[in-house]
């Protein structure tokens, strides 16, 4: 009774056209003040308990590094190197799209960050060379949404912090503890390489079908100098994911670091930013930074309240005695994601459901870290399908299209991150191996 209150009040508060992060708060302070005898001290304590989290930093420091990469110039030396890789295929533009997206991903941290800053770049050039804006659009929007798969991943943070110090009781009576920052990003980084193969095949097969332009092959020599000009960008990647795999320093070390290194190689190497933007760039990242902290600060008191009234516990039982297994649950996971994702943005999303399907899938024997992927998979989807698709928004602005022709244009790619979805779903060793393999579990 009490969860179909707390759910009720929230739901209704949302429809009101209440941001979701003032709506958790007023849920809560509600259901508290009138339900319960817990003391307001607790709650005021709790607010400031709940982001006094180390791995919460890392949020700050990737949006920093995204903005300084964003404006820095990295973005087109990658796009220059990936399409004297790929640009001589059929669709070598949009292969090149895909492939700028899964490498500058794999340094922002952000799907709207890498749909500005490949799709500003190669949109333009896309159309200049005959390709339809459709086509182009269509393949930015949804290889953009690379940026919260390919670690780092600001999504995955959120997941650790929603469910960190959580322990769960697994079918054989063990406790299992919530996955870390660092068995996130690694578990990240084969799904995302096939998803980026995936979405590079469907662009390769509508251009081979419909006969799009081909560039010329690039020399050894183009290639070669396009790779030194990116160098200074692909060594981001290096020296986050190599220096949490060797140890070097933590997910949130590795932030600050990445944070460090653009604003460096943006105003001294390459020299594409000023220091007069500098504070421009600080000022967007703090207001960003602000916004999903104070997200986080209110899903943190809805899960304190979902603690304190046993929600995770009843939910639990509940499957256990219906008799349900994983596979039927990890599809209704999939569904009230792929709901939530029609009306919410991903943060939000993954503060709430994250402490509440922790516990559940943990009965039912589900691996954390596989939950956490499938978590973020499903945030990509929510991305790039209306009515709130960040990433659809975002990509109509550059392009210059509606929302409706835009939604039209992603469909055969948003088929293929769909048939993804289902794959890593139900292979759960899609997302283990490699943390697995370099003995992180």
């Amino acid at each position: 009774m009490n969860s179909a209150i707390i759910f009720g009040l929230l739901i209704a508060l949302m429809l009101t056209g209440m941001p979701i992060s003032i709506a958790l708060g007023l849920t809560v302070l509600s259901f508290l003040f009138v339900m319960t005898s817990v003391p307001i001290e607790a709650v005021a304590l709790k607010l400031f308990t709940g982001i006094e989290s180390f791995e919460i930093m890392a949020i700050p420091f990737f949006i920093l590094a995204g903005n300084f990469l964003t404006h820095g110039g990295v973005a087109r030396r990658m796009i220059r190197f990936a399409t004297s890789m790929c640009g001589h295929w059929y669709g070598g533009m949009g292969l090149a799209g895909v492939m700028a997206c899964a490498l500058f991903a794999a340094v922002s941290g952000s799907s709207p960050a890498t749909v500005v800053a490949i799709g500003s770049i190669i949109l333009p050039a896309m159309v200049q060379q005959g390709y339809p804006k459709r086509f182009g659009a269509g393949v930015i929007a949804t290889s953009g949404a690379l940026g919260i798969l390919i670690p780092p991943s600001i999504v995955m943070v959120l997941y650790a912090v929603a469910t960190g110090g959580s322990v769960a009781i697994d079918p054989e009576g063990k406790r299992v503890l919530s996955a870390s920052v660092a068995q996130l990003f690694m578990a990240g980084v084969v799904p995302g390489l096939i998803l980026a193969s995936m979405l590079g095949a469907t662009t390769f097969y509508r251009a081979y079908k419909n006969d799009y332009p081909r560039m010329r092959k690039a020399t050894w020599l183009e290639a070669l100098q396009a790779f030194r000009e990116s160098i200074w960008g692909l060594l981001l990647i290096v020296i986050v994911l190599g220096g949490i795999y060797t140890g070097a320093f933590t997910p949130t070390e590795a932030a600050a670091v990445s944070a460090v290194y653009a604003f460096v190689i943006a105003v001294f190497v390459y020299r594409d930013m000023k220091l007069k933007d500098v504070p421009r760039v600080l000022l967007a990242s703090a207001n960003m930074s602000a916004m999903i902290l104070y997200i986080i600060t209110n899903a943190v008191l809805f899960s304190f309240l979902m603690t304190s009234e046993q929600i995770p516990q009843a939910i639990t039982t509940w499957i256990t005695h219906a008799g349900i297994g994983w596979v039927e649950f990890l599809l209704f996971v999939n569904v009230l994601l792929l709901l939530a994702g029609n009306v919410m943005e991903p943060s939000s999303i993954v503060l709430i459901t994250g402490p509440i399907l922790f516990p559940v899938a943990v009965g039912l024997g589900i691996n954390p870290i596989h939950l956490g992927i499938l978590m973020t998979v499903n945030m990509e989807v929510g991305l790039c399908h209306p009515p709130v698709g960040l990433n659809l928004y975002v990509a109509s602005g550059i392009a210059r299209m509606g929302i409706t022709e835009l939604t039209i244009a992603t469909w055969p790619w948003l088929v293929t991150m769909l048939i993804f979805l289902a794959m890593v779903t139900y292979i759960p060793e899609m997302s283990l191996w490699l943390p697995r393999w370099l003995g992180m579990m």
